[in-house]
């Protein structure tokens, strides 16, 4: 009996490239598809943008155009992680805004673990109308595995210890603006899940909310179709219910023609 072969055509990026040397794919969603928005992938520590390339499939399949990018210190990306790594996400919400052509484009973060943590805390940086967070790492549990040479990725431990030494995460959260979902794993063996439930017990920007899903590990959520979906659905609520983008706040350690664009 002859066995049926189905040939499956995945999407591909519409853009891979360096931008302040930053290795990034951008993806558009098709153009009959109206863009609705765009979203920023931020990967976790040891990971890369290829991992999230689902996530940004799923992305454009809604409608919304979507960056991965590679942090310094790792995948193809020049240099150690440093003192650069917020204004990093707002480089990249610039790119995704000047690809798609519109400066006001409404951005949304997502990021995993370590980019979980820094989502929360680029998120006036980079203008972002809406933040995913899932199982994200606190700033003191990444000094911690700086300090001891847990990570396995090229650091300026100083630079990067600059910017989690001066972050007050739960601060972060009650200044954010804008919904913040955050997804957590109860049995991450990584980051404790009660940290995000302490986290949402700081919640004050309307619409946002945490999902703690039972059993699971600390990569679990990240690739699970129902929840990516229920992110996406999350994202486009917010993104559609956003009012006009703000300009980033002043207080980035960047240079301006960081932002804009590449």
């Amino acid at each position: 009996m002859r066995r049926r072969v189905r040939t499956v055509n995945a999407p591909l990026p519409a853009q891979t490239g360096l931008c302040e040397g930053l290795a990034y794919s951008l993806w558009l969603p098709t153009p009959e598809k109206v863009t609705l928005g765009g979203v920023v992938v931020l990967h976790g520590a040891g990971s890369c943008k290829e991992s999230h390339h689902d996530y940004a499939r799923a992305l454009i399949a809604a409608g919304l155009a979507a960056v991965t990018f590679d942090q310094r210190g790792h995948g193809a990306s020049e240099g150690p992680i440093d003192g650069r790594a917020l204004a990093d996400v707002a480089t990249m919400a610039s790119l995704l805004r000047s690809t798609c052509g519109r400066p006001q484009l409404p951005i949304a973060l997502r990021g995993s673990s370590m980019g979980g943590c820094l989502a929360i805390l680029a998120a006036g940086l980079a203008g972002a109308r809406a933040v995913v967070a899932i199982c994200p790492a606190s700033p003191e549990g990444l000094r911690r595995g700086l300090k001891t040479g847990r990570f396995q990725f090229e650091a300026d431990a100083s630079g990067v210890d600059a910017i989690l030494a001066g972050s007050d995460l739960y601060g972060a959260v009650e200044e954010l603006q804008v919904p913040l979902l955050l997804l957590h794993a109860a049995g991450d063996e990584q980051v404790p899940v009660e940290h995000s439930r302490e986290l949402a017990q700081h919640f004050r920007s309307e619409g946002s909310r945490l999902i703690v899903v039972p059993g699971g590990h600390h990569r679990s959520i990240q690739h699970d179709p129902e929840l990516q979906a229920a992110s996406v659905k999350f994202i486009l609520g917010a993104l559609a219910e956003a009012p006009p983008r703000l300009e980033p706040r002043p207080d980035r350690t960047a240079s301006d023609e960081s932002h804009t664009g590449c």
